[in-house]
């Protein structure tokens, strides 16, 4: 049941999110934006709601796969360990067998986020202004006219959704390019979800009252959100690179690898740009996080009750 209950727990992550993630992506990957609120405010001003929601689609249709496979995996993981080490899959796991799933989990989940991902960063980085349009304050305005035609050609945005993004980045790029940022997607994956399960499981057994063996709702509403908060506080230097190694293919390609992206951010925009995007990561895990793990313990209590 740890398949169902990561599933369901993972669209719900989504649905609380995405719009954040939206603009955490732009932040980290477009160097104009010099703030929260700036890339919030020109993305409503020119793309409006929907621009919070470009590539929405895929990440739903996909994240319960992934959270299924996540949680399902750690679960797995942790019982063939502890029955290993102690002979029993009931025996109450250490602290390393924690971190040892947590790790396993978020390496095997790249395989398959790699190319969703890919998307959704290209299809949230691909910016459309809205149509002009006279303000009721300036009604002499005229809109900007072409120089050369009298009529602005609207070349549209290269990817219409997110299959024909993936298709076009197959097409072009080949099935590298489905898989590009996959090294910093694992560096990033990898010690983010060792920290994501193991401080859940340590401010589980902190928060839970004595004589009861699980928290409240309460615990883990709280343990969810700071297992969430540390984990992406972790993950961010490598999220940063992922997301500008991914969004790299629109034009002419500016990064050799990993390494190289990592050297030219640095100096060009200093050690701080790794940390871009981080408060904002932190404030989205957050609420996310609550959510993905009461969805999850409540269906694992709800089948276990049935």
């Amino acid at each position: 049941m740890d398949f169902v209950a990561g599933a369901i727990g993972g669209v719900c992550g989504v649905a609380v999110g995405y719009p954040l993630d939206t603009v955490k992506v732009r932040i980290q990957t477009e160097p104009r934006y010099t703030g929260l609120w700036h890339c919030v405010r020109d993305t409503y001003r020119r793309e409006r709601v929907w621009g919070f929601y470009r590539g929405l689609l895929l990440p739903v249709c996909t994240v319960s796969l992934v959270s299924s496979v996540s949680f399902g995996t750690y679960r797995h993981c942790l019982e063939h360990i502890c029955r290993f080490r102690y002979g029993s899959t009931d025996a109450k796991p250490a602290k390393v067998d924690i971190t040892l799933s947590g790790c396993t989990s978020g390496l095997v989940r790249v395989f398959l986020t790699s190319p969703t991902e890919v998307a959704k960063v290209r299809l949230q980085t691909q910016t459309q202004m809205q149509p002009w349009r006279p303000s009721a304050s300036w009604p002499t305005a005229a809109p900007p006219v072409c120089p050369v035609s009298p009529v602005c050609p609207d070349p549209g945005p290269k990817y219409r959704g997110p299959l024909h993004c993936l298709v076009t980045v197959a097409r072009e790029e080949g099935l590298r390019g489905l898989y590009k940022g996959s090294s910093a997607l694992l560096l990033r994956e990898g010690h983010s979800f060792a920290t994501y399960f193991l401080s859940y499981a340590i401010l589980c057994e902190w928060l839970t009252a004595p004589g009861h063996s699980q928290p409240d709702v309460t615990g883990v509403l709280v343990a969810g959100g700071c297992a969430g908060v540390l984990a992406w506080a972790v993950a961010t230097p490598m999220d940063v690179i992922k997301s500008r190694l991914q969004a790299d293919g629109r034009g002419p390609q500016r990064y050799r690898g990993l390494l190289h992206c990592v050297v030219s951010s640095v100096r060009e925009e200093g050690p701080r740009v790794l940390f871009k995007g981080l408060v904002l990561n932190c404030c989205r895990a957050f609420p996310v996080n609550m959510v993905v793990f009461v969805a999850y313990e409540a269906v694992l209590r709800l089948t276990g009750g049935l």
